[in-house]
């Protein structure tokens, strides 16, 4: 890809910038009428507003509330102190997050009598997956509501009355059986209602213990799953890691800490490395590393591919998809920062284009850049005439 290839893509996204225009500036008004005044207020309130500094210190800024923000798809990333360079590029995958993952998995034999949810259904902490049961089942809870029943006698009484090793015994029965119960993912409240409502036993509600994604179900309704087989795995997937087998070469100066930049498609986010194998696979020579994304607002999925930049401080830079450049009106490239006062352009200077990226300078690092919408303000300050400040 070269810099070409991105003054074309400019041009095809014009017609586009246009229309987004428009129904941010004038859709309050289609949606309040004729006639009503008294919304003439909020109207100018939900257009694009220029605040222009009075001082020569700072440049113009465009100032857009978050409904606006979001109307135009405009989306912000940090930049972080890293560095990275377009060659040191490795392809990866995404995969869930361990330390966000929970696979269900009954210790004691099980049988299926009624399913609650599907397979990819968002669930909350506490919601009904899947109603067990079962001769195991049933067993494991008489051993405890009669090992429960005996300890709550045993030590009510004196210790006259009953040895140590009597209690002793009672009261690692009773914790015992509380464990095999616990080993089916009962929650404490479920096992406490044992005692209270004993015709229950024989069956129980397996809960989720997670917000999260159903995945991997294999539960079927009749089904006897043997102790320890997974029925199903939660997952939160606003957690994910990112798997890459680099080389050698590509994990040396690596360190548990370092940011990375992982693009999915047209989307980048910033991640940090989280783990090295520090082993390499005897057959691929390759070496395992795990990044760890925040992807609360992207909606990715584990199993799609992406690419994953490894930090180079030596021959690095800013590291920006094609969608955070745009022309300044004398045909430099230029990034919008946001800043406390709003959205300002900043020229920089593109060093080298691949795949969708480019690496810049002329940006500081640990700033916030526009990566989605950067085209909207960008025809926002043309219309205004302001100029650009590179600082």
């Amino acid at each position: 890809m070269n810099i070409q290839y991105l003054d074309k893509k400019l041009s095809q996204r014009s017609l586009t910038v246009i229309a987004i225009l428009v129904s941010i500036c004038y859709i309050p008004q289609v949606l309040a009428g004729p006639g009503h005044n008294n919304a003439e207020k909020p109207q100018q309130n939900d257009r694009i507003t220029l605040q222009n500094e009075i001082t020569d210190e700072h440049s113009n800024a465009l100032v857009l509330t978050d409904r606006q923000q979001q109307m135009a798809g405009i989306k912000v990333m940090s930049l972080s102190s890293s560095t990275f360079n377009l060659d040191d590029v490795a392809t990866a995958t995404l995969i869930v997050d361990r330390d966000h993952t929970v696979t269900l998995a009954p210790q004691l034999d099980v049988r299926v009598l009624k399913r609650h949810v599907v397979p990819g259904q968002l669930v909350n902490k506490n919601q009904v997956l899947l109603t067990l049961g079962g001769a195991a089942v049933a067993q494991a809870q008489a051993d405890y509501i009669t090992a429960a029943a005996e300890w709550n006698r045993v030590k009510q009484m004196s210790k006259n009355t009953v040895s140590e090793s009597r209690r002793l015994v009672a009261k690692v029965q009773a914790e015992l059986t509380r464990a095999n119960l616990e080993a089916l993912s009962m929650t404490a409240l479920q096992i406490n209602q044992l005692i209270t409502k004993p015709e229950s036993i024989g069956r129980y509600q397996l809960l989720a213990p997670i917000n999260g994604r159903v995945q991997q179900d294999v539960a079927l309704i009749g089904q006897v799953s043997a102790g320890g087989s997974p029925l199903m795995q939660l997952t939160d997937e606003s957690h994910l890691w990112v798997e890459a087998q680099l080389s050698a070469h590509q994990a040396a100066g690596i360190n548990n800490g370092d940011k990375a930049l992982v693009r999915v498609n047209e989307i980048s986010i910033e991640g940090t490395i989280i783990g090295r194998s520090h082993e390499l696979d005897l057959v691929t020579r390759t070496e395992q590393v795990l990044v760890s994304i925040d992807n609360s607002e992207y909606g990715l999925h584990a199993g799609q591919f992406a690419e994953l930049y490894l930090p180079n401080s030596l021959d690095g830079g800013v590291v920006l998809p094609d969608s955070a450049l745009t022309r300044s009106s004398d045909g430099h490239w230029q990034v919008f920062i946001q800043e406390d006062d709003g959205f300002e352009a900043v020229e920089v200077e593109v060093i080298e284009s691949q795949r969708g990226m480019n690496m810049v300078k002329g940006i500081e690092p640990r700033v916030h850049v526009v990566i989605s919408g950067a085209f909207l303000l960008a025809s926002e300050l043309a219309k205004a005439g302001f100029d650009i400040h590179n600082h």
